[in-house]
C-alpha cells in the first residue's frame, strides 16, 4: 500500500501502542533515489524523563525528535552535521507531572526548559503575573508545553514520500476554557524541510481567548559567537536596558558571558510580496544556517532572544513567531493583543522550517531575506505599548 496511517494514541477508546516501528524505502523529494525512512516510537524509562513518550521521525536526511507528552514539541533533530538543539541545564525531557508549573514565584515552567521547538500558551504566554495580594494568576509560558497529548496519529505516502504526524493537546478548566490544539508535522523523504500547521480551536459554548508564542530555541554549535541572525522588519524596539545595551549588536551572536542579563528584542516583521516573513540563523563560518518562515499576517509579533550565559547555563538563541508579544497578559490584552475565538471558532497557523549545509545555500538564503522590502526602523529604548519597562 502506498497511503498508510496508523493511531499511536486515542485516549477517548483507551488506544495506546507504548511501542512503534516503521521502516521503508521512499523516493526522495528529488525523485532520482530511495531513501531509508524510520519513525520509532517509544517509552523513555528512568529519572525525570520516565513516563515520557518520543517519536523520532527521519526522513532519511532529516531526524527530529517530537514529545507527544510535553504538549507535542521537538525536543531536538538533526539534519546532516547540523544539530538543533540546545544545551539547556535541564537534564530532560521532563515529564510534566514534575514541572512546578503553578509554583507560588511564578517560573516553575523553566524546570522543564530544554526543547528546540517548545509552544507557549494558550492561556498565557509571557512574563508571569501576579494580583494585588502577591498570588500567582498566570503562570511563566502557560500550560501547553506540559500538557500530553490524548491523540496521536501517523500517516505516510510512499509514492509522493510524506511523512504526516498529527496531534491533538487540551487545554481545558472547569467554567474557564476549553482549547484544543491540533497539530500537524509534515516533512517528505530526503528533505531538509519541514512545515509545522497549528490550529486552535474553541471548543466551549461560549466565547474564549487565547495567546500563542513559539520559542525555537538554537545552541551551539549551530549558534555561537561570531553567528548572526538576519530578521527583515518594519519596526525594531529593545525591550529592556539590558537590549539597549546590546542593540548595536543586536543581530550578533555574542561570546559566552557568565552572569550576563538576557536580551529580548521586539519586531514588528516584514513580509515578502507572497505574505512570508523569512529569518535566517547563520553560524560563524557562514556555511550553516537554519531558516524559519511564518506569515506576519497571523504572526503580528516576533521575538529574538539571546541567553548569553556560559553554555553549560544555557547559552541559546531564541527566534520567536508568535500573535503576542511575551509580556504579561493583562498587559498585552490592553495592547488588543489576545486572540479572541467565538464559540466553535478556530484560527490556524503556519511554521515552515529549512536547514542549510553549505554556504552556497546560506548565500542564496540570506539575499533572498535581504530583498524584502523593509522600512528598518530601530527604536533606541523600549517604547510604550511594546514592553512594561518603557
Amino acid at each position: 500500500m502506498s497511503q498508510q496511517f496508523w493511531i499511536l494514541l486515542d485516549s477517548s477508546n483507551n488506544t495506546y501502542q507504548d511501542f512503534f516501528e516503521f521502516s521503508e524505502l521512499f523516493p526522495s523529494s528529488d525523485k532520482n533515489r530511495s531513501v531509508p525512512i524510520r519513525v520509532l516510537k517509544k517509552r523513555l524509562r528512568g529519572g525525570v524523563s520516565d513516563g515520557v513518550d518520543v517519536v523520532t521521525i527521519d526522513n532519511g536526511q532529516l531526524s527530529l525528535d517530537v514529545l507527544p507528552t510535553r504538549g507535542m514539541g521537538i525536543w531536538r533533530g538533526r539534519c546532516g552535521d547540523v544539530e538543533l538543539k540546545w544545551d539547556s541545564p535541564i537534564s530532560g525531557p521532563v515529564h510534566p507531572a514534575l514541572v512546578p508549573v503553578s509554583d507560588p514565584g511564578g517560573t516553575g515552567w523553566l524546570e522543564g526548559f530544554d526543547e528546540w521547538f517548545v509552544r507557549c500558551g494558550l492561556e498565557s504566554n509571557g512574563s508571569p503575573e501576579f494580583d494585588s495580594a502577591g498570588k500567582l494568576i498566570y503562570p511563566l509560558h502557560g500550560r501547553i508545553a506540559n500538557t500530553p497529548a490524548q491523540f496521536l496519529a501517523l500517516s505516510t505516502d510512499q509514492n509522493t514520500g510524506k511523512i504526516v504526524l498529527v496531534g491533538n493537546v487540551y487545554e481545558t478548566k472547569l467554567f474557564f476554557k476549553k482549547l484544543r490544539l491540533h497539530t500537524e508535522l509534515i516533512t517528505f523523504a530526503g528533505s531538509s524541510k519541514f512545515t509545522v500547521r497549528d490550529t486552535i480551536t474553541n471548543l466551549s459554548a461560549e466565547s474564549g481567548e487565547f495567546e500563542l508564542l513559539y520559542h525555537i530555541n538554537t545552541g551551539q554549535p549551530l549558534a555561537s559567537d561570531g553567528g548572526r541572525v538576519v530578521v527583515p522588519f518594519d519596526r525594531l524596539v529593545p525591550r529592556t536596558e539590558a537590549a539597549v545595551i546590546n542593540l548595536p549588536d543586536w543581530n550578533k551572536l555574542d561570546p559566552e558571558t557568565p552572569g550576563s542579563e538576557e536580551v529580548v528584542f521586539y519586531f514588528k516583521p516584514a513580509a515578502d510580496s507572497n505574505g512570508w516573513c523569512k529569518t535566517l540563523l547563520i553560524n560563524a563560518k557562514n556555511d550553516r544556517g537554519l531558516m524559519l518562515s511564518f506569515q506576519p499576517e497571523f504572526f503580528p509579533c516576533f521575538s529574538l532572544w539571546k541567553s548569553r550565559l556560559a553554555n553549560a547555563d544555557g547559552y541559546v538563541c531564541g527566534l520567536e513567531p508568535s500573535v503576542n508579544f511575551p509580556n504579561n497578559r493583562s498587559f498585552e490584552k490592553e495592547q488588543n493583543r489576545i486572540v479572541k475565538l467565538k464559540s466553535g471558532e478556530s484560527r490556524s497557523f503556519e511554521l515552515s522550517f529549512e536547514i542549510l549545509c553549505d554556504k552556497e545555500s546560506v548565500k542564496k538564503s540570506e539575499t533572498e531575506i535581504n530583498n524584502i522590502a523593509a522600512k528598518n526602523i530601530i527604536e533606541p529604548k523600549p517604547q510604550k505599548g511594546w514592553s512594561p519597562d518603557a
